[in-house]
């Protein structure tokens, strides 16, 4: 959600379908309700864009069906420009969409961040978190967690805040977040991220903080092992006889037994280790420790092995559920 021109389609299409931060300047605004299904990655899920426009508490909608299964919901504001109007809308739509469904994940992008100094985020910040509480507050419903995040399609800031709102909708998190710390305590790895390769955000991290830079160094990661997989990985199969979901996976060009690595400067290595065809180990480790493949590939395939078992349960427990 979102006023008009917020950003909203453009950061659907950098995020959910690789368009080029530059093509989208020529997006023109969205004019309806779109909906989206994820698909084609680990995270199975559906988006729904409503226009700035467009009330999403109009009885034609069906607003309880809507927010009664919702998971998250983003609202997007331009701090480039005057956003007053943006809180008008946003404040009210949280409280209503709070009363169908006391579960939702609220999350606030504040969006269009890459042209303005560190002071005037900091500021813009401030003053949107002050104004919110103090509307929430007036009319007693201040105790509604709101997250903020600084976004721009122009960096990874976008698919960080993409990767936190995410991880809050995974119930396994704690989880895969135990078993990264133990494969990077056995392994001696300074940091290590568990990869939507698909889409780059990161479902889980190890418990130390992340630091952007590094952050920004595994995306490429991925970006490069893609592009080099696409050119030297597996042949393109067409065959009629297989359904379009069977050829796409086949033409994916990476799979379970996909990885690399890459030396820095600094005397570290940067490499990746494919889990399944959607998820992948990303690690950060000094060069000398990575000397001892042996250790590394022992404990990567326990902790692959660990990963699959976590989500299988997961899977077994939803059957069960339904």
């Amino acid at each position: 959600m979102g006023l008009k021109r917020s950003g909203k389609t453009s950061i659907r299409k950098v995020v959910f379908q690789k368009m080029s931060p530059n093509e989208t300047l020529f997006v023109e605004s969205t004019a309806r309700v779109t909906n989206e299904y994820v698909s084609d990655s680990f995270i199975n899920f559906e988006t729904i864009e409503f226009p700035g426009q467009v009330d999403p508490f109009e009885a034609s909608f069906d607003p309880n069906s809507i927010f009664s299964r919702c998971g998250a919901l983003l609202f997007v504001i331009d701090a480039q420009a005057d956003y007053d109007d943006a809180l008008k809308k946003m404040v009210p739509a949280i409280i209503r969409s709070y009363s169908i469904n006391k579960n939702i994940k609220f999350e606030v992008f504040v969006h269009k961040v890459d042209g303005l100094s560190d002071e005037t985020k900091m500021e813009t910040h401030r003053k949107i978190f002050q104004t919110v509480q103090d509307d929430l507050a007036d009319q007693g419903m201040d105790h509604i967690r709101i997250n903020y995040h600084m976004t721009s399609i122009y960096d990874h800031s976008i698919f960080e805040a993409f990767s936190k709102v995410i991880q809050k909708l995974i119930k396994q998190l704690s989880v895969l977040e135990s078993l990264l710390d133990i494969f990077n305590q056995g392994s001696n790895v300074e940091k290590s991220f568990l990869f939507d390769v698909a889409s780059k955000i990161y479902i889980a991290t190890d418990s130390s903080l992340v630091d952007m830079a590094t952050y920004e160094l595994c995306c490429d990661m991925i970006d490069v092992t893609i592009d080099i997989s696409s050119i030297y990985g597996h042949k393109t199969i067409d065959n009629q006889n297989n359904n379009k979901q069977q050829i796409q996976h086949q033409n994916r060009p990476f799979d379970q037994d996909t990885s690399a690595m890459i030396m820095l400067r600094t005397r570290q290595v940067i490499f990746l280790r494919q889990i399944n065809v959607y998820l992948a180990l990303v690690a950060v480790i000094k060069e000398d420790n990575f000397e001892k493949q042996g250790l590394i590939d022992f404990n990567f395939n326990v902790f692959r092995q660990g990963v699959e078992e976590v989500f299988e349960l997961g899977k077994k427990r939803n059957s069960l559920a339904l």
